[in-house]
């Protein structure tokens, strides 16, 4: 599933606008609590590699190992090619955002690539809290909008996102599904 935060329009219901924009506004003030959410630091990668690699497992995904998983996350973040958010004291979970320029805006997009929370530390707020930083981040970077991807059956994420004011955008307005594809190169 592909999703996007809600648009406002035609489509949605009287009030529901209003009511967005008043949640947006909340989010923006208030955020997570302080300190429950940071940036990753190069320091940081063999805990963020462990936390790929968990999400991995957790969902029978093949993973390329901690040890692989470290030296990368210790280049990316070097580089300053990697925004990498880390919620919890273990840390427990962590965010991968990253900003892209739009052709069609002429401004930022934003991806969030990875959103994980130790199975331990779910229903705390985490999640919330990484996904509120993650969108603040990408508003104050001059992004327009944010997108993720969850599979179907991840209903507590898709009930997170929702929340949020994300919806599901699987299928174009008018037109046929659309199809995500992939290719090693």
């Amino acid at each position: 599933m592909y999703w996007k935060p809600m648009a406002e329009g035609p489509s949605a219901a009287p009030g529901e606008d209003r009511d967005k924009r008043r949640a947006d506004r909340r989010a923006r003030r208030t955020g997570p609590p302080e300190g429950a959410v940071r940036r990753a630091a190069v320091a940081d990668a063999p805990e963020i590699a462990r936390l790929l690699h968990d999400f991995n497992t957790e969902f029978s995904v093949p993973t390329p190992g901690i040890a692989v998983l470290t030296d990368t996350a210790r280049r990316l973040l070097a580089g300053g090619e990697l925004t990498i958010l880390l919620a919890g004291e273990g840390p427990d979970g962590l965010a991968q955002l990253q900003l892209l320029p739009s052709i069609w805006t002429g401004k930022l997009d934003a991806y969030l690539q990875e959103l994980y929370v130790a199975p331990s530390k779910r229903g705390q707020g985490l999640g919330r809290d990484l996904l509120e930083e993650a969108m603040r981040i990408a508003r104050e970077a001059g992004a327009t909008r944010i997108e993720l991807g969850t599979s179907e059956d991840d209903t507590t994420a898709i009930a997170l996102y929702e929340s949020r004011g994300f919806s599901n955008r699987e299928d174009s307005p008018g037109g046929p599904r659309m199809l995500f594809y992939e290719r090693d190169l």
